[in-house]
């Protein structure tokens, strides 16, 4: 649980005060400590995770793990900026310690070199957060499924070249508290006239309002009964991202990898079969995702990365500091549009 803060955590230091002096006036000195008493994995260090990195770090959060088994090559070192130039043939978690932890020192900064896929379940059991990048779909409902029963939020996300997305499960009971301007009772003498007996909003004063959040799994999410009525209903306020996500994982999933541009005529005629595999599947017509989406949905783009890097650092952020309403359950972003989607599918 992060909401219970251990007492030798309950003081912050001078020097802790001043490096956080901004976020703590932003959020409060609670949101802070709990922050501060948190620890993270971050699965995959490409573009997308080398940002949220970036963001967990400068947050202040107790211990971040950077976790990747893959070696850094020219086109991952291009993708993100923790990585030297000369770390080529280097493991990619390993590559990106010295320049994360040199971010913030305050934060307890690890690099571990073994497969996610290889890890026990107990290994996932002692993070308050886990933040998914690159993983394969089996991989990530594995995660969620195991960390349900142990309040451990889950996060997951991933760049597309021009498209991104993130998703989160913060549990069945997410509490959190939000800032809410004040309501100021009218008066209630005679002459005033009914108009004073209003409630009134001062602006200039706010009170905290605790509210609690419920959401689904991520099996949920990706599983939708697509035949239901209730779900057809609400077919046209889905974005189209969402299913070619469904495209993408399912690429992932057979492939062993994401589509690449050595190989883009092999790719796309292969995304063209999966998409109306996978869209037939769910009792939809290909129709829903045009055949022009194979043109926009090859690398990792650094921009792409830095937007949807900064939403889910930050929907992280606010998860273990239990402040401000969460996002639930997706957001998706599309960089041809040049601007985000939120999307509340799939939450309860």
């Amino acid at each position: 649980m992060i909401d219970t803060i251990e007492k030798e955590d309950n003081i912050i230091s001078e020097e802790e005060a001043a490096q956080y002096d901004r976020q703590i006036r932003l959020w409060g000195l609670d949101a802070q400590k709990r922050l501060r008493g948190s620890r993270v994995l971050l699965v995959g260090l490409r573009g997308l995770g080398a940002e949220v990195a970036k963001n967990l770090i400068l947050a202040g959060v107790k211990g971040l793990t950077l976790l990747d088994h893959e070696q850094v090559t020219e086109e991952s070192r291009r993708a993100q900026f923790l990585i030297p130039v000369d770390a080529d043939g280097k493991n990619q978690a390993r590559a990106s310690l010295e320049r994360a932890q040199f971010l913030n020192p305050m934060v307890e900064v690890k690099a571990d070199t073994d497969p996610v896929e290889s890890k026990p379940d107990d290994f996932f059991f002692q993070f308050d957060a886990i933040c998914l990048t690159r993983c394969s779909k089996d991989l990530m409902v594995r995660v969620d499924q195991l960390c349900a029963s142990r309040n451990i939020k889950v996060f997951c996300g991933d760049v597309f070249g021009y498209h991104g997305y993130m998703f989160s499960d913060l549990g069945q009971e997410h509490h959190y508290v939000e800032e809410k301007p004040k309501v100021v009772k009218g008066s209630n003498e005679a002459n005033d006239g009914p108009e004073a007996k209003k409630p009134k909003v001062d602006p200039n004063e706010t009170t905290m309002v605790k509210k609690t959040a419920s959401f689904c799994s991520l099996k949920e999410a990706l599983e939708v009964d697509w035949t239901n009525e209730k779900a057809k209903s609400s077919l046209k306020r889905i974005p189209t991202d969402y299913f070619l996500l469904q495209v993408l994982l399912k690429f992932r999933t057979d492939k062993g990898r994401d589509p690449q541009p050595d190989s883009f005529g092999e790719d796309s005629h292969l995304l063209l079969q999966i998409r109306d595999d996978v869209l037939e599947t769910m009792g939809l017509s290909s129709e829903l995702l045009p055949n022009t989406f194979v043109s926009y949905c090859f690398s990792e783009m650094a921009p792409v990365s830095a937007v949807v890097g900064g939403v889910l650092g930050q929907e992280i952020v606010k998860a273990l500091s239990q402040r401000d309403a969460p996002h639930r359950n997706f957001f998706f972003f599309d960089g041809l549009k040049g601007s985000g989607v939120v999307d509340y599918f799939g939450s309860k």
